[in-house]
């Protein structure tokens, strides 16, 4: 497979919305502007992240920069996770099998519930008087 100058792709998770740019380098991750440990300050989410390039022996090979936009911390870290999956089945066709099978490129449909009229949440009633 040739090799791209530069790859794009998106993912999302919760409210969150992560475009992530792919090109050949020696590993650098930006998120919006800042390192991905600064930027996601957990290291659960960094190791999180950095599942996909693990899995597909990439961690090294490739500088990542991402924009990410809405929800909270983690749910961003969702979405780069999402997104750097599906930029590497672009670089690489032959990972998407490896990705799959690992759940990386499923988009996680769970969202935030809405409230309903009548409730005090979702699902939170309000507080029943007899009198």
């Amino acid at each position: 497979m040739e090799q791209k100058s530069q790859v794009s792709a998106i993912g999302r998770r919760k409210e969150a919305v992560a475009r992530v740019f792919l090109q050949p380098g020696t590993g650098k991750t930006l998120v919006n502007g800042k390192e991905l440990v600064d930027y996601l300050g957990r290291e659960v989410l960094v190791m999180q992240v950095r599942e996909p390039l693990e899995v597909t022996d990439s961690l090294g090979k490739y500088d990542i920069t991402a924009t990410v936009s809405g929800g909270g911390v983690a749910g961003q870290a969702g979405a780069l996770k999402l997104g750097i999956a599906r930029a590497l089945t672009k670089v690489d066709d032959r990972l998407h099998g490896v990705l799959r099978t690992k759940g990386f490129l499923t988009r996680d449909p769970r969202m935030k519930e809405r409230k309903k009229y009548g409730l005090a949440g979702r699902r939170k009633r309000f507080q029943f008087s007899k009198r």
